[in-house]
Order: C-alpha cells, then structure tokens, then sequence
C-alpha cells in the first residue's frame, strides 16, 4: 500500500475508534467519515508533505460535520461543571494530534485512543 493509501486508512481506523468509543459509530456518521476521507485524499494529493497531518484534518472535519447535523462530539471527559463542551483537535495542522479540553488546558488523549475516557 502506497504512503498516501496507508495515511489515509490509519486515519480513518482512527476517527472510526474514536466514534465506537462515543458509541456514535451509525451508518450515517461512517458515511461523514468517508466523505471526509475522499476531501482529505485529493488534499494530500495535491500536498502530499500533509501525509503526516490527515489523522488531524479527518478529525476535524468529521466532528465539524457532527457539529452541523447532530451536535458536539466528542463530549470533554474532564470538565464536570459548566456547559458541555467538545474536545478539539491539537495540532491544527501537525502531526501527533491529540483531543485536547482548552477550557482545562488538558490533553485528554491521541486521537484514536478515546476508548475508555468517553463518558457513555
């Protein structure tokens, strides 16, 4: 499997673990995983030093999607006061993201590694 196949299909194992973890991983959320993944292949197509940043960018651009058609995900785990909020993804634009709470100024985990720190 070429760099750009196999970025692609770790990003995508990924963002998919971390909807199983939120128990959000329906049929209509998997096809905003998928459109996702085909945007960021044309993207990295066209960058292809942004290998390294697709895990970030699906993220992002799953839980923007979420956003519109069903709410915040993933919920913050560490905030228990207050309104619910989402963990953002940290780096923006970089390698090694991480779901981060910038309320706690926290990093809550790697994206894909949400199992066991959602609250169901």
């Amino acid at each position: 499997m070429n760099p750009l196949e196999q970025a692609l299909h770790t990003a995508r194992a990924l963002v998919m673990a971390d909807l199983a973890a939120g128990d959000v991983a329906e049929a209509g959320i998997v096809s905003l995983v998928e459109d996702a993944v085909t945007h960021r292949r044309w993207w990295v197509e066209q960058w292809p030093d942004g290998a390294a940043f697709v895990v970030g960018l699906v993220a992002q651009d799953v839980q923007d999607a979420l956003l519109e058609r069903y709410g915040r995900w993933p919920l913050c785990p560490v905030c228990d006061a207050g309104d619910p909020h989402a963990l953002d993804v940290e780096p923006e634009l970089g390698p090694d993201p991480h779901w981060v709470c910038t309320k706690a100024a926290v990093a809550v985990a790697p994206v894909g590694s949400l199992n066991g720190i959602l609250r169901r």
